[in-house]
């Protein structure tokens, strides 16, 4: 018995010590002699999670729990373990056994409320919120948790001071400072956003999605040059992805040209989320003769768009919580040909495992149309709109594959209504709006917003945006156009149907720059509202001249503040033509290349063939040399 406590221990040091593969052989050494001791498969999950495999961490833990039931910190850390695989009922009645076991376990009570957070049931994970805060007021945690409670719920001057709370007592606390930045940028602040990510970046260099939250939130700032961005994203490439080149393996898939090919699309947005709504036309159409589709789901919540995108693929795989290399070492076992980024640096990205090459042909496409950074993603997918011919393209890592027509193939929801008559007639003032993400809303786009409602005396005002001082500070600004507050309309979060009845208040649709909307454009002229849009220099700033060139609506395309403006006030001047507009659009939109489904799935798979035949004929290239 000395000598299995003595081995327990050593394996424990070694666990507390980082040396994962020792303390692994350690807590093996000790089941080996004796099956029963249930702090050794304990310590065996806690490894074994630290090695990355959740599944038989949690297996691991489990077994612990049946050889000493009564035990709060497997029962915590079991919890833990579940919540990061999605089973968050089963997370949920773990942490209720921690608080039966020691009512003032304050650890428990906060990760009850981050698995009430993940369900969005935000009362119910504010009441453990604070339950913990009570139990002890200095608790860090809680506090974070407070916060993005408080984000879930728009509340963004409360989470705010919450996330402000938290590095009171953490200064160093780099989840907060990252916090902090999502809340000032969903409120507008770009600048202290950006100082909030670049502060977790300097507590946490390693932690590569602080990183991405800057780079994304630099695409909404007016005051950086395409050349910044890229430099930018070169230096996230540097500094996380080049450490794993050296562990690359190179792909030995068979390289017939013309064979049906594995195509495989990785994202967290498999669900109701603008890549899920643009991706399902896609998945629902393609060719499975000529393609077999995996996708790699990292959704939290399904829904029923997860359940139709399931439907449409060949092979579906849960990979929540799997870590970027055991997920890189799936796809290659799968054997996948044509590997899809769907996210790119938004939230939950799976960038890393992009960086470890698993699939010989690596694309980018959908969540926004700009670039990775990552040398190991071979191309992205743009379309003659977004990146004209003539364009620099030197600010992508990729190589661009232009799809003949359109980028976006889009579908209407259920929940759209008929487009309504137009409002102005109802209401004898024309009404703009914008129902982008707030954080596009920049202090340019407003001053444009007040040039134009100047222009048009009585004309209102819709944006789409959380409550908040942001709010304001809009008002302020506008004021300055003479603009009263009146005239300015907020509309809060709202639920599909909600959304799309905005559209029925709604004359004109004005569109942000320089990152310009998608989803909303579609949405907008499939309500019946045209939407202005200013041709910026740079992808994600002519989403909408894509769009609306493919309706056939470039003389809603404005080349400056000063046409934009014009085009804009002209619109509205007329409401004869205004009315007969919004007649037409949805007629537009359904005869337009931007619905027909199998044309754009051909489009895109022909891009794929193209992709894979290069790849075939420079390794065939290679083997001759």
């Amino acid at each position: 018995m000395a000598t299995i406590a003595r081995t327990f221990a050593a394996a424990l040091h070694d666990h507390q010590a980082g040396r994962f593969q020792a303390a692994e052989a350690g807590c093996r050494q000790v089941l080996a002699a004796s099956p029963q001791h249930a702090d050794a498969w304990h310590l065996l999950g806690l490894v074994t999670r630290d090695l990355g495999n959740l599944r038989d961490a949690a297996e691991c833990v489990q077994r612990s729990l049946q050889l000493s039931p009564n035990n709060p910190a497997a029962w915590n850390n079991l919890g833990i373990l579940l919540k990061n695989q999605g089973k968050f009922d089963d997370a949920i009645a773990c942490y209720s056994q921690v608080v039966r076991l020691d009512p003032g376990s304050f650890q428990a009570y906060n990760n009850l409320a981050n698995v009430w957070l993940e369900q969005r049931r935000c009362d119910e994970a504010l009441t453990c919120c604070r339950r913990a805060i009570e139990i002890n007021p200095r608790f860090v945690d809680a506090h974070h948790t407070r916060g993005n409670v408080l984000v879930a719920l728009g509340r963004l001057d409360e989470a705010a001071a919450a996330f402000r709370q938290t590095l009171l007592l953490s200064p160093n606390l780099a989840a907060a400072q990252s916090g902090l930045g999502n809340v000032l940028k969903d409120q507008g602040d770009l600048d202290s956003a950006l100082a909030c990510y670049r502060r977790a970046m300097e507590l946490k260099p390693g932690r590569a999605a602080y990183h991405s939250n800057l780079l994304y939130t630099l695409l909404f700032h007016p005051g950086f040059s395409e050349r910044a961005v890229y430099d930018e994203h070169v230096r996230w490439q540097q500094r996380h992805a080049e450490p794993l080149v050296r562990d690359l393996e190179p792909c030995s898939n068979d390289r017939s040209p013309d064979r049906r090919l594995r195509i495989g699309y990785v994202s967290p947005d498999f669900r109701s989320h603008s890549v899920g709504r643009f991706l399902v036309p896609l998945l629902e159409a393609h060719d499975h003769e000529d393609f077999e589709i995996f996708c790699y789901s990292l959704v939290r919540r399904p829904d029923g768009l997860t359940a139709c995108c399931q439907a449409a693929a060949d092979v579906w795989r849960n990979v929540l919580g799997v870590s970027d290399e055991q997920l890189a070492s799936l796809i290659r076992a799968d054997r996948i040909d044509v590997l899809i980024d769907l996210t790119m640096h938004m939230a939950d990205n799976r960038l890393l495992a992009f960086a470890r090459k698993p699939a010989p042909v690596q694309v980018t496409w959908l969540a926004y149309c700009g670039t990775t950074g990552l040398r190991t993603i071979d191309y992205r997918l743009t379309d003659p709109y977004l990146d004209p011919q003539g364009s620099d393209e030197t600010c992508y890592s990729e190589q661009s594959v232009h799809l003949p027509e359109t980028y976006w193939c889009y579908r209407s929801l259920a929940e759209a209504p008929s487009v309504g008559p137009l409002p102005a007639l109802r209401s004898g003032r024309v009404t703009f709006g914008n129902l982008n993400n707030f954080c596009k809303v920049n202090p340019s786009v407003l001053e444009v917003f007040g040039r134009l409602m100047q222009a048009v005396p009585g004309s209102r005002l819709v944006l789409h945006s959380r409550e908040g001082s942001h709010r304001g500070r809009v008002s302020g600004i506008l004021s300055g156009w003479g603009v009263t507050s009146d005239r300015v309309i907020f509309a809060d979060w709202q639920a599909s149907s909600g959304y799309f009845q905005l559209y029925h208040e709604i004359d004109v649709c004005l569109d942000p720059f320089p990152y310009g909307g998608g989803t909303t454009t579609c949405d907008a002229l499939w309500m019946g509202a045209p939407v202005v849009t200013l041709a910026g220099p740079r992808a994600v700033g002519r989403g909408g001249v894509s769009i609306l060139s493919n309706v056939g609506l470039r003389e809603l395309i404005a080349p400056d503040a000063d046409q934009y403006v014009a085009i804009a006030a002209g619109l509205a001047a007329n409401l004869v033509r205004l009315g007969e507009m919004r007649a037409s659009l949805r007629t537009r939109m359904q005869t337009s290349v931007l619905m027909d489904e199998p044309r754009f799935a051909r489009n895109v798979e022909a891009a794929y063939r193209e992709m894979w035949r290069k790849w075939c004929r420079a390794k065939d290239s290679e083997r001759t040399e």
